[in-house]
């Protein structure tokens, strides 16, 4: 009928839910059990509230006719991670998803036979790119809602026979770190795809040779890009170590520097993109879209540098760089030496406002489970292998870092953590 879906993640609390139920002007809202009696006498009228019992038994409930609709028009309103501030409503088109889709289908080899594990949510581009991706195969996804024990992955795993996996990193740190996906193989296991956020070089080796049967796809995207903006291919995954590729077809991906050029191989610039895939804006907010895609090019805000080849190596996100004394550094570096560190499961650098460094590098790390690790340790291991001004000042032991509901590190809630501690320490 032409209408528009939100896909909202479950984590959300009541207030959550109303909010964007009201900003966006919802006519209808599907929910499941649980949520019907959470949010009972909260929705606002009139309204349209269906949950998952009455579609399911009542038997009369039928789609209304297929219509043509533009493939300009809007099919869907996803709401960005929101992982280093508030999050914005990114219209998608039904050009959009079938641009992505069809570019995705073009380098993975999916087929009918295939089965996906999916663990992400669909309320997340990525899980929602998994979700038209094989649809349009024909294939089969077997869902499993929640991450809290690994081991039960991998044997969801090897019990449904599952051909495909996908991860954001905090997915891969918890299978590779806590759970026997390293010394168990997986038989039926044969494609991995893993994006939203880089995997440490220590990481993707230990994926590599945890699962050798499997290709491992390491891609880069952004929810204004609908999904994926470029892959780096099996066979090239251990020789470019920490590159993203190159763009998938359909899209045109370029390193840009300050003059608008560009970049030399080996210089930072930021990574820009055109293709069909490339979200028209953000739902009112015509100046926050002027500034992100303007004249239909995507500036994602991810610095990166090539390599003579045009392959793209991300470096971090301008919002994520740390300054301290003087310099510019990636956290990713950090978090990449740290998780060296076998006993380390998950860590995430930020930069601390201080008086005098402008910024200090701080970290929270989860250790894994049954080890023993002090925080001299790895500040050792920092100070043989990092910079000076790169070392940590402090390392946070915590039990897990704080993710969105995307299950990507929040690093805004991190820094908020280092913060309070710091104040509760000078208390």
């Amino acid at each position: 009928r032409g209408l528009v879906v939100t896909p909202m993640p479950v984590t959300l609390t009541p207030a959550e839910i109303v909010g964007r139920v009201e900003w966006l002007g919802c006519r209808a809202v599907l929910l499941g059990r649980s949520q019907v009696r959470t949010l009972s006498g909260l929705l606002p009228s009139p309204l349209h509230v269906l949950d998952e019992s009455t579609v399911a038994e009542n038997e009369e409930l039928t789609l209304p006719a297929a219509v043509d609709v533009s493939g300009d028009a809007d099919a869907l309103y996803e709401f960005t991670s929101g992982t280093t501030g508030r999050p914005r409503v990114v219209r998608i088109t039904h050009r959009n998803i079938q641009a992505n889709t069809e570019s995705i289908l073009n380098f993975l080899n999916l087929a009918r036979d295939d089965r996906m594990l999916v663990v992400l949510p669909f309320s997340y581009v990525f899980g929602a790119s998994l979700l038209h991706t094989h649809l349009r195969a024909g294939a089969a996804m077997i869902l499993q809602p929640n991450f809290v024990f690994p081991e039960s992955i991998v044997e969801r795993m090897i019990s449904e026979r599952c051909t495909g996996f996908a991860g954001v990193p905090s997915t891969f740190h918890l299978l590779l770190r806590n759970s026997s996906f390293r010394s168990r193989r997986v038989a039926t296991l044969r494609s991995i795809q893993q994006a939203g956020g880089k995997l440490p070089p220590v990481l993707i080796r230990e994926l590599v040779e945890a699962q050798p049967q499997a290709q491992l796809f390491v891609m880069y995207g952004q929810t204004e890009a609908t999904a994926r903006l470029s892959y780096l291919s099996p066979e090239e995954v251990l020789s470019r170590i920490g590159s993203v590729g190159r763009g998938i077809p359909g899209v045109e991906l370029s390193v840009i520097g300050r003059n608008g050029e560009p970049v030399a191989p080996g210089t930072v610039g930021e990574i820009r993109a055109r293709g069909q895939n490339i979200s028209p804006g953000y739902l009112n907010d015509p100046v926050a879209t002027a500034a992100k895609m303007g004249g239909g090019e995507l500036r994602t805000g991810d610095l990166a540098t090539v390599d003579q080849d045009g392959y793209i190596y991300v470096v971090d996100r301008a919002e994520d760089f740390i300054k301290s004394w003087g310099h510019r550094i990636a956290g990713q570096d950090v978090e990449a030496v740290v998780m060296q560190l076998p006993d380390v499961v998950a860590a995430a650098v930020v930069g601390v406002p201080d008086e005098a460094a402008g910024g200090r590098v701080e970290v929270g790390l989860v250790q894994r489970r049954g080890a023993i690790l002090d925080t001299e340790t790895v500040l050792a291991h920092c100070r043989a292998q990092l910079a000076k001004h790169m070392v940590p000042v402090t390392v946070h032991l915590v039990e897990q870092l704080p993710l969105n509901a995307n299950g990507k590190v929040s690093k805004r809630d991190v820094r908020a953590y280092c913060v309070r501690m710091a104040g509760e320490q000078s208390a």
